[in-house]
C-alpha cells in the first residue's frame, strides 16, 4: 500500500489531499460503513461523488471526502486508489490518519492462510471469497467513537441513533466549508468540552437517561487520557476503558473494533449477537458463553468471523415480541 499526492485537479479543490493505493481489491462502503451510526448520521454522507465525513483533530475540525480513483466494479469494489481531499484547520492531521482509517494496517494474511481458512465454517469461507475488498477500519479517535457507543447501551438502536442525531444537530458544529460540492448539514461531533456543557434537560430531550449521560460525563472528564489509548494495543485499550464506571466489555469491544480495527473483539452482552452467531453456526440460539465457545477455535480473528457471518447474508429467524421503544421525554 502506498500514499501519493492526489492529482493536481483534486488537490487544487481542497486545502490538502493525498492518494492512497491499497494492495488489492477495496471497497469504501463495506470498509467504512461500520463507522456510521445509521443512514442519518450527521457526520457522514455517502454520495455518488464519494464518502464525506467531518470530525475533530488536535488541530481543529476537518471535512474529508474519500473517492475511488478508478472506475468501480461490482458493489463498489475497485482495484485502483482512494483519493482523499480535506478542508479546514484539521486538514493535515485528518489526512495523516487516512491510511489507518481506510484499513492500511488491517492484515488478513493469517485469516486467509490455507490451514486456518479450511477450519472456518463454509458460510464464512464463502463470505470471505466474495468480500476480499473488506478491511477493518481504524479511526484512532476514541471520544468520537465512545460517546455514541455509550448512548447505545441497553436501548434499541433506533432510540440511540435518534438521541445522537438530536445532540449532534443541537450541540455539534457545521463541518468546515468545502465549496459548493459539500453535502448540506454535515456536522462535526461536539468536542469533549462541549459534551460536558450539555445540560441535563437536553440529555432528557434526547431520550438519554441519567445513567448513560453520567457515564459520558465521567469518561470525558479524562478525554485527553482517553485519546492516548488509541496508541495502545486494542485489548489493552479495551481493558483500560473498562476502568471507567459505566463502561463494560460490550462498550469497550464496540469502541476498539472501530478505533483500532481490532480483529478479535467480541461485543459480549449484545442484545442480538450471541443468538445470531449461534443460529448461524449451529442452527440454534445461544448465550454469550455459548457464542464465545463457538468462536474460540478462531481466537485472534473472532471479529473477522462475525463480520463475515454478517456479510454472508444470513438472517436469524425471529420469534417472540420485539423490544419496545419507550419515550420518556414528555415525563
Amino acid at each position: 500500500m502506498t500514499i501519493a499526492d492526489a492529482p493536481a485537479r483534486l488537490a487544487a479543490a481542497a486545502d490538502a489531499s493525498l492518494r492512497w493505493h491499497p494492495d488489492g481489491p477495496y471497497s469504501l462502503q463495506q470498509t467504512l460503513g461500520t463507522l456510521l451510526r445509521g443512514t442519518g448520521d450527521p457526520s457522514f454522507s455517502f454520495r455518488p461523488d464519494g464518502l464525506w465525513m467531518a470530525f475533530t483533530t488536535p488541530d481543529g475540525p476537518v471535512t474529508l471526502r474519500l473517492t475511488a480513483a478508478a472506475g468501480p466494479g461490482a458493489a463498489g469494489v475497485f482495484d485502483g486508489a482512494v483519493d482523499a481531499q480535506a478542508w479546514g484547520p484539521g486538514s493535515a492531521a485528518g489526512l495523516a490518519g487516512v491510511p489507518r482509517l481506510l484499513g492500511a494496517g488491517d492484515d488478513w494474511a493469517a485469516f486467509d492462510e490455507p490451514a486456518f481458512h479450511a477450519s472456518l465454517p463454509r458460510m464464512v469461507r464463502e463470505a470471505r471469497r466474495r468480500n476480499l475488498a473488506v478491511r477493518l477500519p481504524s479511526t484512532g479517535r476514541m471520544v468520537d467513537c465512545l460517546v455514541p457507543t455509550i448512548l447505545e447501551q441497553k436501548v434499541t438502536v433506533i432510540e440511540a441513533r435518534r438521541g445522537y442525531r438530536y445532540l449532534m444537530y443541537r450541540f455539534g458544529s457545521p463541518a468546515p466549508a468545502a465549496g459548493t460540492a459539500a453535502p448540506e448539514g454535515l456536522r462535526v461531533q461536539p468536542t469533549p468540552e462541549q459534551w460536558l456543557r450539555i445540560p441535563s434537560w437536553d440529555w432528557h430531550q434526547a431520550g438519554v437517561g441519567p445513567q448513560r449521560s453520567a457515564t459520558v460525563m465521567r469518561a470525558l472528564r479524562s478525554a485527553v487520557a482517553l485519546e492516548r489509548l488509541s496508541a495502545l494495543p486494542a485489548l489493552e485499550a479495551a481493558a483500560k476503558l473498562q476502568v471507567i464506571p459505566g463502561i463494560g466489555i460490550w462498550t469497550a469491544a464496540e469502541v476498539v473494533q472501530r478505533t483500532h480495527g481490532c480483529p478479535d473483539s467480541i461485543a459480549v452482552g449484545d442484545y442480538h449477537l450471541a443468538a445470531y452467531v449461534g443460529a448461524a453456526l449451529t442452527g440454534r440460539r445461544t448465550d454469550d458463553a455459548g457464542m464465545l465457545a463457538l468462536l474460540e477455535p478462531w481466537r485472534g480473528h473472532r471479529q473477522r468471523v462475525v463480520r463475515m457471518i454478517g456479510l454472508s447474508g444470513f438472517r436469524k429467524p425471529t420469534f417472540g415480541p420485539r423490544m419496545t421503544i419507550q419515550d420518556h421525554r414528555r415525563h
